[in-house]
């Protein structure tokens, strides 16, 4: 059986030519589905938690047609692609909830910096110590879905030298985030870190990836990965989406592959290498995502981000058939052969065109696609 998935998805609103104009407070009394994020140039959907891709595929694509439709009752206003300011504004931060104590604790301790959209892929796993498994082995392997996903080469009108800007600057908080051994290590590592002030509430763990739950950290039932630039495209989505959840599947299936029984690493020192092994790999990811050297967290070999990935796509294909899923796997293929989000609009960049006339492109292509995806997936079925 399929695992329950749902997506937060962050977005910034802005005119057709890229530029970002915020205006989340109207968008949230004004339309049902939509949160707030501190800063009013971002807005949040959630989905609900579905098992069918194609259900899921709806869920993601109708929301953005109702906030398009809301936004020309505005201006001339829409979706804006990518994941940090691409022509700039940072000097300022647009407070979305003025009176609000975390907010007010967001700004002056982050500013600007946590100004960026994203997609958090959420994956149904009920049992604690099997999620808390689960979260060692994406946290190792987080920075393959960060190399597949990036779209945050820009900011302030330039590009940045890296394809994941976003994950570049984003406070990854607390400084240190142990792979947790378990469900009671993570319940106790968290009450110290709120206790010491390090974490200002239960959400205020920004890591690639989480435990997450109704009551955190004592219920837990999903597995939050964080780290994915915005996918702006639903199918490469729904594609990223599916690899993730193969790969939990499989884990389900075999145990021991958990890293830190699994790795080749020295067992006196491994969960330490592990996490240092896996920082230097998101930082060589956010710079050169699918032409990145990492290290394989099993042998500490290196490995092109774009061959593990190819590599990981072939050890999951098995599960994606007898599941039903390797049709959505397909687009991964595609997106390894063109290059993700960023490296494609580098290209552009190189030939000529500028990041307005990038992003003004990039929008027009979304409304279309989506509009046409939601005619496709989201009608009624004929009795």
């Amino acid at each position: 059986m399929l695992l329950s998935k749902g997506f937060e998805v962050e977005m910034y609103t802005g005119r057709p030519d890229g530029q970002i104009v915020g205006f989340s407070d109207q968008i949230v009394a004004n339309l049902d589905g939509f949160v707030r994020e501190p800063d009013s140039r971002n807005v949040e959907y959630t989905t609900p938690p579905l098992r069918r891709y194609e259900q899921l595929l709806c869920a993601l694509v109708k929301p953005r047609l109702n906030l398009r439709r809301y936004l020309k009752t505005l201006g001339d206003y829409t979706i804006v692609p990518g994941s940090t300011l691409s022509l700039g504004d940072r000097d300022r931060f647009y407070r979305s909830d003025p009176k609000n104590p975390y907010h007010t604790y967001i700004e002056e301790t982050y500013g600007t910096d946590v100004v960026t959209a994203s997609i958090h892929i959420n994956i149904g796993i009920a049992d604690p110590e099997q999620l808390i498994r689960a979260c060692r082995l994406i946290r190792v392997e987080a920075p393959l879905f960060l190399a597949l996903t990036a779209a945050s080469p820009f900011l302030d009108g330039q590009p940045t030298g890296s394809h994941s800007t976003r994950w570049q600057m984003f406070p990854q908080t607390p400084d240190y985030v142990p792979l947790f051994e378990s469900h009671l290590d993570h319940i106790r590592w968290v009450e110290a870190q709120l206790a010491q002030g390090t974490m200002q509430n239960v959400r205020h763990l920004w890591s690639s990836v989480r435990p997450n739950g109704d009551r955190r950290p004592y219920n837990l039932n999903r597995l939050e990965l964080r780290i994915c630039d915005l996918v702006i495209d639903p199918l490469a989505l729904l594609a990223v989406t599916a690899l993730l959840e193969a790969r939990l599947m499989q884990l389900l299936a075999v145990p021991q592959l958990d890293p830190l029984e699994a790795s080749q690493l020295p067992v006196a020192t491994r969960q330490q290498d592990l996490l240092e092994l896996t920082r230097q790999n998101e930082q060589a990811a956010t710079r050169s995502s699918l032409d990145a050297q990492l290290r394989h967290w099993r042998s500490g070999e290196t490995i092109l981000a774009r061959d593990w990935v190819a590599q990981l796509y072939a050890e999951v294909q098995p599960i994606a058939k007898q599941t039903g899923i390797s049709c959505f796997l397909q687009p991964l293929k595609k997106i390894l052969r063109e290059g993700n989000q960023a490296q494609q609009w580098l290209r552009q960049y190189q030939r000529g065109a500028s990041v307005s006339e990038i992003l003004g492109q990039a929008i027009q292509t979304a409304q279309v696609e989506e509009s046409a995806l939601a005619e496709e997936v989201c009608q009624p079925l004929a009795v």
